[in-house]
């Protein structure tokens, strides 16, 4: 037997648990808390929910994997030279699965007191009459490239092999939060497509028919941060 499908065990799993992590986090904050009655976190919360969940996992496991925890990131570093394009597809299965047992986890939850999470909307993401500021398409697809195109340059900068030791969970989960500040309004914020993914196979219906935007405007806008950083960096070496 090989000894990379071994090797490569642990990797899947921090990225199993890194992601189902950031789902049960982000979106548990936006389901459960955002508008709880006197005491709700809002967007700042939530914003802040997000950054936390990849801030504590960066630490926790990211020595395991690399710490992505989204597709995108992973095409993205692909792009950029940093990771095996032959591990991005085991990376992406692992996440999209660690996505939805977050989801299904706060859907367990969630229905615990007789309510309906799904009547919400479930933190999925939408544009349109489904965006939380019914943001066109063209809006959430610009917002979304943006957002990721400089999601993966704040990564690549923090990750960089001289950037300071030590800090770029830190730099990395304040971004985080920074552009969910900023787009929550216009698409609940995806900038990875597994966080649309596992929230959209529960709830089903409009979040599936516009999960493709979810997918494409986050890898597009990873692809060309990971393109970029090559201008950036030229010094890093495949």
């Amino acid at each position: 037997m090989s000894s990379r499908p071994r090797s490569m065990m642990p990797r899947l799993m921090a990225e199993l648990f890194g992601t189902l992590w950031l789902v049960l986090g982000g979106c548990g904050a936006a389901v459960l808390t955002a508008l709880f009655p006197q005491v709700g976190i809002g967007i700042l919360g939530v914003s802040f929910a997000f950054g936390l969940t990849v801030l504590t996992m960066a630490y926790a496991v990211g020595h395991v994997s690399g710490g992505h925890f989204n597709p995108a990131v992973t095409l993205g570093l692909v792009a950029g030279g940093r990771f095996k394009a032959a591990d991005a597809v085991p990376y992406i299965i692992a996440q999209v699965i660690g996505a939805f047992l977050g989801a299904a986890i706060i859907y367990v939850i969630a229905t615990g007191n007789g309510g309906n999470p799904l009547n919400g909307g479930f933190a999925a993401n939408g544009f349109g009459a489904h965006s939380p500021g019914k943001f066109s398409l063209m809006a959430a697809f610009v917002c979304e490239v943006v957002m990721t195109f400089f999601f993966l340059i704040i990564i690549l900068g923090a990750t960089h092999r001289k950037a300071a030791a030590g800090f770029a969970p830190i730099a990395i989960g304040l971004g985080l939060t920074l552009i969910h500040l900023i787009s929550i309004p216009v698409t609940n914020t995806s900038v990875n497509p597994a966080r649309s993914t596992g929230p959209a196979l529960i709830l089903g219906g409009w979040a599936l028919e516009q999960l493709w935007l979810f997918w494409l405007a986050p890898i597009l806008g990873a692809v060309l941060a990971g393109v970029v950083s090559r201008l950036l960096w030229p010094q890093e070496k495949d």
